[in-house]
């Protein structure tokens, strides 16, 4: 571990604690009941109302299908990732030389390109577990919606609402996760560069992920209590 500097020890502390105290932010903090999230939520509440006033529930299911659908295919997308990433572990030498090569790239040991490709390889094991246990809750989502009642609006019909809600947004949430892990995973990269360039693309991500979570214009459209 000799050979791996204090920028880069810096460079990775940053990391982690950027991606794990976001995802506190964004979903544990006081101000994430102004975010994207609970805003969300706030809809899927509509939507399991309207549902359970549908005797016909063919686009409620089409819906949650269309969901399931962009789930599976970042599930199945990952799965490629982390084949590739574990086929360059067969590779490194070369894929150190072929590093080195790049503009401002700098020279780096075997042990430091490992811990690098092994950062990548958990974060995008990460996204995986996301991705699937989104796709379960959907399924599970699916069954509640086949058990919900029909008819008035009463108490057994309002307990529904709340489950079905509640297992969307836990869904929709973990599917988020496993994004963010994606934009995470693409600071993650730049490591392989430079240091310093792995601190600043870790910094935009954040960036990015605040603006879009808490001040993008999709925010604005669904919360009129938004700035």
């Amino acid at each position: 571990m000799s050979g791996i500097s204090t920028l880069d020890w810096v460079a990775l502390g940053w990391f982690l604690a950027a991606w794990a105290g976001y995802g506190w932010f964004s979903e544990n903090s006081r101000w994430s009941r102004r975010g994207l999230m609970v805003v969300s939520h706030r809809y899927r509440l509509d939507w399991a109302r309207e549902m359970l006033a549908r005797e016909i529930r063919v686009s409620d299911a089409a819906l949650v299908g269309n969901l399931m659908q962009s789930v599976s295919f970042y599930a199945n997308t990952t799965i490629y990732i982390i084949a590739g990433l574990l086929a360059v572990f067969g590779a490194l030498d070369q894929a150190i030389r072929f590093a080195a090569d790049l503009p401002f790239a700098r020279v780096t040991s075997r042990e430091l390109a490992e811990m690098k490709l092994l950062l990548l390889l958990a974060v995008f094991v990460v996204a995986y577990f996301k991705f699937t246990w989104s796709l379960r809750q959907f399924n599970m989502l699916s069954i509640l919606m086949g058990a919900s009642p029909t008819g008035p609006s009463s108490d057994v019909s309002e307990r529904m609402v709340q489950r079905v809600a509640l297992v969307n947004s836990l869904a929709g949430d973990e599917f988020n996760r496993g994004i963010r892990a994606y934009y995470f995973g693409l600071a993650a990269v730049t490591w392989f560069i430079q240091p310093w360039l792995f601190l600043a693309l870790t910094t935009i991500v954040v960036v990015v992920l605040y603006r879009r979570d808490f001040a993008s214009s999709a925010l604005g459209a669904l919360d009129d209590h938004a700035p």
